[in-house]
């Protein structure tokens, strides 16, 4: 039996990481949670995740900021957007990046569980 998929959840708010965490649980994935991205960055999880679930703005490095140092350092970890301030300029730098998705917070159930389905759809290839 394989373990279900990783899933790490970056966002400064702790009832989002922990409402997002407590959801992906109860659906059988893991999950971790992290206050920042240079909490994730520097974490053993890095090199386990199956997807990245980020807020857009935190303080210190930005969701767009992670993306991007997770794709230079040679991973291509997919990535979901989640965000209260939704601008379509960061909408379309995310998405032409690699993003699977970006999503308006807050967010429908069913569009997070299509948008995981996708982002683990390719990690496998």
């Amino acid at each position: 039996m394989t373990a279900a998929p990783l899933i790490s959840i970056v966002d400064d708010d702790a009832f989002v990481r922990e409402a997002t965490a407590d959801f992906l649980t109860s659906l059988g994935y893991q999950a971790c949670t992290f206050a920042s991205a240079e909490q994730f960055l520097a974490s053993e999880h890095l090199k386990d995740t199956s997807c990245v679930i980020t807020d857009l703005r935190m303080p210190g490095l930005s969701g767009l900021d992670l993306q991007s140092r997770l794709f230079a350092g040679g991973r291509k970890t997919p990535v979901i957007f989640i965000t209260a301030y939704p601008k379509e300029q960061d909408r379309s730098r995310a998405l032409s990046a690699g993003a699977v998705a970006f999503l308006n917070k807050p967010f429908e159930e069913a569009a997070l569980i299509s948008s995981i389905e996708v982002a683990l759809q390719t990690c496998r290839g």
